[in-house]
């Protein structure tokens, strides 16, 4: 790695994941620190501004697009990247607005992400599989990441998000009870 800056901050509330990603990352001198909420993100970014910063979107109860305008704030120059998996199109413009360089869907591979960094792979992993061309977001993810949106936009009034849906209070209720797990790679 030449141009990359050897040092970021993956932040996720799954370990095994970010225990992986940690471990690909060093096998390419990518040193990483990691967090699994934004208290102990900022901790972290506060103590040694990272080069790059990898953000779950969502953290537990938390989103990680809270992290955003925080880190840009202590390194302008970071490269910060939400990875998800719940994308939509809402979310992602919204973390371009707030200051993401960059928008994965979950699982990010290496490869994805030094893509994205702008970085060239040289660690091997040149033809890893990544998700199929024609695969799509189901249905149940997309509707999950608009409900998401709809409150968002209501600041988390479920009546007036309903209102904003077209749909009935209960439904929505119904619904926000049904979350999505996420997305696993079937090679794993």
């Amino acid at each position: 790695m030449s141009a990359l800056s050897p040092h970021g901050l993956l932040v996720d509330d799954d370990p095994l994941y970010l225990r992986t990603l940690q471990r690909s990352l060093a096998r390419r001198e990518i040193e990483t620190a990691t967090a699994h909420d934004i208290a102990g993100a900022l901790e972290q970014a506060t103590r040694s501004p990272p080069a790059f910063a990898l953000i779950d979107l969502k953290l537990g109860s938390e989103s990680g697009l809270a992290l955003i305008q925080p880190l840009r704030a202590l390194r302008a120059d970071m490269r910060i990247l939400l990875v998800t998996g719940y994308a939509s199109i809402a979310t992602a413009v919204e973390a371009i607005k707030l200051g993401a360089d960059d928008y994965l869907p979950k699982p990010a591979t290496v490869p994805m992400i030094l893509r994205a960094l702008g970085e060239a792979d040289e660690g091997g992993e040149e033809h890893e599989e990544v998700e199929p061309p024609d695969a799509m977001t189901p249905i149940s993810r997309l509707q999950w990441e608009h409900i998401q949106q709809a409150l968002h936009e209501t600041g988390g009034n479920v009546s007036a998000a309903a209102r904003l849906l077209g749909m009935h209070r209960r439904s929505l209720q119904r619904k926000l009870l049904k979350r999505p797990s996420p997305e696993r790679d079937p090679n794993r």
